[in-house]
């Protein structure tokens, strides 16, 4: 069920657009800038690519919706979560999420590794796999087959760590296995 703001006496609208207030903020042009600019600056990926999205913030995290003209019709309405939670907040640092990196890490130019399935699984069981890339320590995205983006690893001292939710790889890792075995009956 979804109830008009004006008609709930503890929901006020905010913003220029009468937000109902159950919507998260509106990122600070400061903190768009920053984070895209980051994001920029680390994977190569446009800042421009983010124009036609709203950012919005909470205590802990920023999430990313495409703008689009049903926006201002829906944003009279009491919302529970509104699009994709694209970096959280981990101590000091800003972390772009798993869905985001999968969502947008095929448009890297930088800080992007292509890993084979031992490699992988290295990574899945806990362990590191040696680099020689010409990286600053963080994150880096990690790729697999052709180009399929599975999430981040964390580049520290030469050495990736995993930052992948071992329960999707797991299952990605299946799916690819399964795709190998399809093509190679044909």
């Amino acid at each position: 069920m979804t109830n008009d703001s004006k008609t709930l006496p503890d929901f006020t609208p905010t913003a220029s657009i009468q937000w109902d207030s159950s919507w998260p903020e509106l990122a600070k042009k400061d903190d768009r800038d920053h984070l895209f600019s980051h994001i920029e600056n680390r994977f190569g990926i446009p800042e421009a690519l983010f124009d036609d999205y709203l950012l919005f913030s909470t205590k802990r995290s920023w999430l990313l919706m495409k703008r689009s003209l049903q926006i201002e019709t829906a944003s009279h309405l009491k919302v529970s979560k509104v699009g994709l939670r694209a970096f959280k907040k981990i101590g000091n640092f800003v972390k772009p999420t798993t869905r985001f990196i999968q969502t947008f890490g095929r448009f890297a130019t930088k800080a992007k590794l292509q890993i084979n399935m031992p490699q992988l699984q290295t990574l899945l069981g806990g362990g590191e796999i040696p680099v020689d890339l010409k990286l600053d320590n963080g994150y880096v995205v990690l790729a697999v087959g052709e180009n399929r983006v599975l999430g981040l690893g964390f580049l520290i001292n030469g050495k990736i760590r995993s930052q992948l939710p071992k329960k999707e790889i797991r299952s990605a890792m299946l799916d690819m296995e399964l795709d190998t075995c399809r093509r190679s009956r044909f």
